[in-house]
């Protein structure tokens, strides 16, 4: 069986020491699209070392992005990566992420869900640094055609939208070149650059990430409904249902409730094809 859940979520965590610095978080916020204007005051919290802050999103890159993906060699996990798919992604912030750091990240295997045509793996990644816990990071990895060992099902919810027009509406360009520049923190996926591979993949042109779609959407909120304040956020979650096309144009909509930004996106030039849905940020 290429997949036995009990070894997996047995297995011990890997072990991962990141460290990262300005140019590793202004590399990051650069992918994602920011820095125009480039002398918007707002901007330059992205781009400028002597006024940083630290995008939340972060988490899912620090270290080159790689430590939590070592839980697909954990004991238990033998899958072809070719059937494997980003399903969804949470971070939870203990704090504020510095700038200059240094943290110890633990991967492991959280759970293995049985979808019958496919097994779902929530790949745990937890850092911490001198002054305590930093953030975890919970991916849940698709993987086709590895479904049907008799374990659970694991949960179905949906997040339920308000009945009502959304709070606010904002439209981002995704410019041509962004998948290059996004690459660069760390996810040398040739399917976001190489048009053969892509092509072999199934589709016309590379696509971007779907960890830049993530970092892209909750900068917007960030931006827009939190007063710019990255500290505010308190964990952010998504499922990727459908892909991004560099040139495109993200078409992010809102809904605010007490503590929390509901969102979806959708791509503008594909009559608002689904990006991510049952997406929140919880906030203070």
């Amino acid at each position: 069986m290429p997949i036995d859940a009990a070894q997996a979520v047995a297995a011990a965590p890997r072990r991962a020491e990141l460290t990262w610095g300005h140019k590793d978080i202004q590399l990051y916020h650069l992918g994602l699209g920011a820095g125009t204007p480039a002398t918007d005051p707002d901007e330059l919290r992205y781009t400028l070392e002597s006024r940083l802050h630290v995008l939340p999103s972060f988490a899912t890159v620090a270290g080159g992005g790689m430590a939590s993906q070592g839980g697909l060699a954990a004991p238990g996990i033998d899958v072809d990566l070719t059937k494997v798919l980003h399903g969804g992604q949470q971070v939870t912030l203990h704090r504020p992420i510095p700038v200059q750091g240094k943290a110890v990240q633990e991967a492991s295997v959280a759970a293995v869900y049985d979808k019958g045509s496919a097994a779902v793996v929530v790949l745990r990644a937890e850092a911490a640094d001198d002054d305590g816990p930093l953030w975890t990071c919970d991916s849940q990895i698709f993987i086709r055609g590895e479904g049907g060992f008799g374990g659970e099902r694991g949960s179905s919810a949906r997040q339920e939208l308000p009945d009502r027009a959304p709070d606010r509406t904002v439209e981002i360009p995704v410019r041509e070149d962004l998948a290059q520049l996004y690459r660069l923190s760390g996810d040398w996926n040739p399917l976001h650059a190489d048009p053969e591979f892509a092509k072999l993949a199934g589709f016309d042109k590379p696509i971007l990430h779907g960890l830049c779609t993530y970092g892209m959407t909750l900068k917007a909120v960030v931006d827009t409904e939190l007063g710019a304040d990255v500290s505010r956020v308190t964990s952010y979650g998504t499922r990727f249902t459908g892909v991004v096309f560099p040139g495109e144009t993200l078409r992010v909509r809102m809904w605010r409730s007490e503590g929390r930004v509901q969102i979806t996106v959708t791509a503008v030039e594909r009559e608002d094809a689904a990006v991510l849905s049952d997406t929140v940020v919880e906030h203070s």
